[in-house]
C-alpha cells in the first residue's frame, strides 16, 4: 500500500465544540468534497479516513470521565455514560458518512467499539483484515474517536491519534494529516504569531511550554497530548511524516493531499 495517507478530521473542525451536538455541516461537506477532487486526480491514493468527536462524544466523556476507566466496582451511571459516549461518536460518525456518500467517496464505517480491545488504554487487539480489504477493494475505511473495552481499566475511549498510532505500525502509511482549527504549531501559543514549521524530536523541547491542551471540552489530551504521540511515531518509524494544518481556508486539505507542505511537519530529522 504506497500510497496509503492517514487523514483526520478534527473533531473542534468539524463540529462548534462550544455547543453540544452540533455539526459544522458546511465545513464536513467541503472537507469530503475536497478529499473527493484529490482521489479524482489520483486514483491510485489510498485514503484512511479517521474523526474526532468533537462536541458529540466529549461531554459525556467529560461528564462520567470515561477516558480514566469504567472498572467492575464503578457505579452503574458510569457504565451508562459509557454508553452514552459510543451513542454520541457514532451519531458523529453517522453525520460524517453521510458526508463522504454526499461527496461520491465510497465509505465504510469500522467503528472501534465493536473491533478494538484495549490494555489501559492502548489498543491490545484489532483485526485488521476487513480494513485492509476494503483499501484493496477501493473503499475508504473511516474509524473515528470511540469506547472500546479495555482489559485493565474495564471500558475507556481512545482517540484517533491513539488508533492511528496502532494501525502507522502495522500498516506504514506515507504521511498523516492532522486537519484541524489551527494553522499548526505556534512557538507563541495563543498570540499565534509565530507558527513553527517542522517539528523534530530534538527541537521539540524549544517549544513544549508554547504548546497548550484544546481550548474547548477535550477529553483526550488537546494539541500538546496529540503533538508528543505524533514524535513518539515518527522516531518509531522515521520513514512517516505528519502534518499538522487549518481546514478552515479554501482548499488546504485537497493541497496537502496532492503533496503541499502547509501548516506544520512532524518527522524524525530536520531537513
Amino acid at each position: 500500500m504506497n500510497n496509503l495517507i492517514f487523514i483526520k478530521l478534527g473533531g473542534s473542525l468539524i463540529t462548534d465544540k462550544e455547543q453540544p451536538r452540533t455539526p459544522r455541516l458546511d465545513r464536513l461537506k467541503d472537507l469530503c468534497q475536497q478529499i473527493a477532487a484529490a482521489l479524482a486526480r489520483d486514483p491510485k491514493l489510498l485514503p484512511l479516513i479517521g474523526h474526532g468527536s468533537g462536541s458529540f462524544g466529549h461531554v459525556p466523556a467529560k461528564k462520567y470521565a470515561t477516558r480514566n476507566g469504567v472498572g467492575a466496582e464503578s457505579p452503574r451511571p458510569y457504565w451508562r455514560g459509557f454508553t452514552e459516549v459510543w451513542r454520541e461518536a457514532a451519531a458523529l460518525n453517522k453525520i460524517v458518512m453521510d458526508a463522504l456518500r454526499s461527496a461520491c467517496i465510497p465509505a465504510i464505517a469500522m467503528s472501534p467499539s465493536g473491533s478494538v480491545t484495549a490494555r489501559d488504554g492502548q489498543v491490545s487487539a484489532w483485526d485488521l483484515n476487513p480494513l485492509r480489504s476494503a483499501l484493496l477493494n477501493g473503499i475508504t475505511p473511516v474509524v473515528h474517536g470511540d469506547v472500546v473495552f479495555d482489559e485493565v481499566r474495564g471500558g475507556t475511549i481512545l482517540s484517533t491519534e491513539d488508533l492511528f498510532m496502532h494501525l502507522a505500525r502495522e500498516m506504514h502509511p506515507q504521511r498523516i494529516l492532522l486537519v484541524g482549527l489551527e494553522g499548526g504549531i505556534y512557538a507563541d501559543f495563543p498570540a499565534r504569531k509565530h507558527r513553527v514549521e517542522s517539528v523534530t524530536p530534538k527541537s521539540y523541547a524549544e517549544i513544549r511550554k508554547s504548546i497548550g491542551a484544546s481550548a474547548s471540552t477535550d477529553v483526550t489530551g488537546g494539541m500538546s497530548s496529540k503533538v508528543q504521540q505524533m514524535l513518539s511515531l515518527v522516531e518509531e518509524l522515521p520513514d512517516i511524516s505528519v502534518q499538522l494544518f487549518s481546514g478552515m481556508e479554501d482548499r488546504n486539505l485537497e493541497r496537502v493531499i496532492e503533496g503541499e507542505v502547509l501548516g506544520t511537519v512532524i518527522h524524525k530529522n530536520q531537513i
